[in-house]
């Protein structure tokens, strides 16, 4: 049995994708591997392969330790992803990208959930040869569509109109996620229903967050922040909504397009290089807020473009299966292994 430690701290903050994507990973491993793989958690005892799943200092010192076996790093941002996330003070923020890539140097291998990252470890000196992409999932079990009796009672059970049309977004409040534009919609469009699923997870760092904070305080009627929701509630959001929403400007592999796709709720995305090279095909882009608003004006007015995006979104959910993806980290781990 192949012994792997996990080193992670990810579920330290809610409300962020890393900690969505170690807990799917670990699901994965734990229902298809248990016979092949012995899991532990942040254990300093001999082990075939270490897996850093964040990088927090002591994980870094670990590197150092002998015992450890093959040192694989997951690649879930770089420097100039957390520009629009946290506000430092640019010292500090010079000091911490250092850091960053000095963690990821110590790596044996790299996992990135998003090939475009590949060129840009290869311009820190890290070999495209030991970097591996693998993209990140979902379970059915916890992300699938609902029936629409039950989608429309569970409008009526969250307070939600059942005949307006619903925009729903989810992740961190903050600038890069394009939240300014999210609240520009709901001003612009007061008969639809707008609702933003996340929160402040790193507190005022978080960039943007003084006028953030005014808006959620006092947000427009048809404009509803319900704050950080538990995961296991977060399928209810998108089977609520008509359209899922992600105007966020900068993005590795969102879980929460993935979460949405899982639940067939159609998807409207900020259009980025970085998604036509990982889902293009399975949902709408738009470049711009009046773009946006034009996309969601068409949606609205187009029943069967809302289904196709809806059966778009239920073959994407297949691509990036818990079933399909088992099978790739399995081999992975077993080819690393060999060698470490």
């Amino acid at each position: 049995m192949l012994k792997i430690t996990m080193f992670s701290k990810a579920d330290s903050v809610k409300g962020q994708g890393v900690g969505s994507a170690y807990r799917e990973l670990m699901g994965l491993l734990r229902t298809h591997w248990q016979d092949d793989f012995e899991i532990k958690v942040n254990r300093y005892g001999r082990s075939a392969i270490s897996h850093y799943h964040t990088v927090n200092p002591l994980f870094y010192l670990s590197t150092f330790m002998p015992n450890r076996g093959r040192k694989i790093g997951y690649v879930h941002f770089l420097p100039e992803t957390l520009e629009g996330s946290l506000k430092l003070p640019r010292p500090f923020q010079a000091i911490f990208n250092r850091y960053l890539i000095s963690f990821y140097k110590r790596m044996d291998h790299i996992v990135v959930v998003n090939p475009t990252f590949i060129p840009k470890l290869e311009a820190y000196q890290i070999k495209r040869a030991d970097v591996t992409y693998i993209p990140n999932f979902v379970s059915k079990r916890e992300f699938y569509e609902m029936t629409k009796p039950k989608q429309l009672k569970l409008r009526q059970q969250y307070g939600y109109d059942r005949d307006k049309f619903m925009i729903i977004g989810t992740g961190q409040i903050q600038d890069r996620k394009g939240v300014p534009d999210f609240i520009t919609l709901a001003k612009r469009n007061p008969d639809i229903q707008f609702v933003w699923a996340g929160g402040f997870s790193f507190g005022r760092i978080t960039d943007g967050y003084q006028d953030l904070k005014k808006v959620v305080d006092n947000p427009p009627a048809n404009l509803s922040f319900p704050g950080i929701v538990d995961r296991d509630k977060l399928v209810d959001y998108y089977n609520m909504a008509d359209l899922f929403l992600l105007p966020s400007y900068n993005e590795l592999f969102p879980m929460s397009v993935l979460e949405a796709f899982s639940c067939g709720t159609p998807v409207l995305l900020r259009d980025l290089d970085l998604y036509r090279a990982i889902i293009d095909g399975y949902y709408e882009a738009a470049s711009d807020v009046d773009e946006m608003q034009h996309k969601i004006d068409q949606l609205r007015a187009n029943p069967a473009g809302l289904q196709f995006l809806h059966d778009k979104a239920v073959l994407a959910s297949q691509d990036y299966s818990e079933e399909r993806l088992a099978k790739i980290w399995h081999d992975f781990y077993l080819q690393q292994a060999k060698e470490g």
